[in-house]
């Protein structure tokens, strides 16, 4: 019952959220890359920002939502939280490989390099490390309990470098600047702040509607495969 009311809300809500991130990024887009003005030091390079902060913070997102997952379906032993967790984690693999590309083109004019041994840039690299892991070990094991349960175990023991990621640029010298937005307060000028806030709303529901669909097609995959199951052991009985 909860399974088919949660399956329903996603087909429901899949339309609307999907057309309100795709307006939310377009005017995010037009206001970073045309209105806003350039930094003062890096000038127009800075513009690259309004697309790499969203999709790094989204990252994040996606790895909370896979740990959270995780965690329920130890407690409830329900697929559709599997489903759920293994479909976050498809999709932070996404923001996170988008956010490390992005943050490399804006290093390189920046910084002078394509790649240094930052903290922030490391720590988000294992972020992504562990991602490709979870999903990597999902296609390892044959029987489906097992491969969801080592699944959330692992999740849950790469949670400890979500922390590392984010306040890396407080508990280290890095290259990368403190904290825009903490409870310091907020570093950044409003015409930046605008666009950023568009992309960041938009990219957040992008991922929510990314999820939804990645949900629903693992949940039917789970299905089929159970159905297939069946179907062989039931022909197995009858030999």
């Amino acid at each position: 019952m909860i399974t088919q009311r949660f399956l329903g809300k996603c087909r429901k809500l899949e339309g609307p959220i999907g057309a309100l991130a795709g307006v939310l990024i377009f005017v995010g887009l037009y206001l970073g890359l045309v209105v806003s003005p350039a930094d003062y030091y890096q000038g127009e390079v800075v513009r690259i920002m309004y697309v790499h902060v969203p999709f790094a913070k989204c990252a994040m997102l996606a790895y909370i939502t896979v740990f959270i997952g995780s965690c329920l379906y130890l407690w409830k032993k329900d697929p559709i939280i599997d489903n759920f967790s293994h479909a976050a984690a498809g999709v932070g693999v996404f923001f996170t490989a988008i956010a490390l590309i992005t943050g490399s083109i804006w290093a390189k004019p920046t910084w002078n390099t394509w790649w240094t041994w930052d903290p922030r840039l490391v720590s988000f690299m294992i972020l992504l490390l562990i991602l490709i892991g979870y999903l990597m070990l999902r296609t390892f094991v044959d029987d489906k309990r097992k491969e969801a349960t080592y699944a959330a175990v692992l999740a849950i023991i790469g949670f400890v470098d979500l922390p590392i990621v984010y306040f890396s640029v407080e508990w280290w010298r890095t290259l990368h600047q403190p904290l825009s937005v903490s409870m310091r307060g907020v570093s950044i000028a409003p015409g930046m702040l605008k666009p950023l806030l568009f992309m960041a709303i938009g990219t957040s529901l992008l991922l929510v509607y990314m999820v939804m669909i990645r949900t629903q097609m693992l949940y039917l995959q789970y299905l089929l495969e159970a159905k297939r199951g069946g179907l062989l052991s039931n022909a197995e009985g009858m030999k």
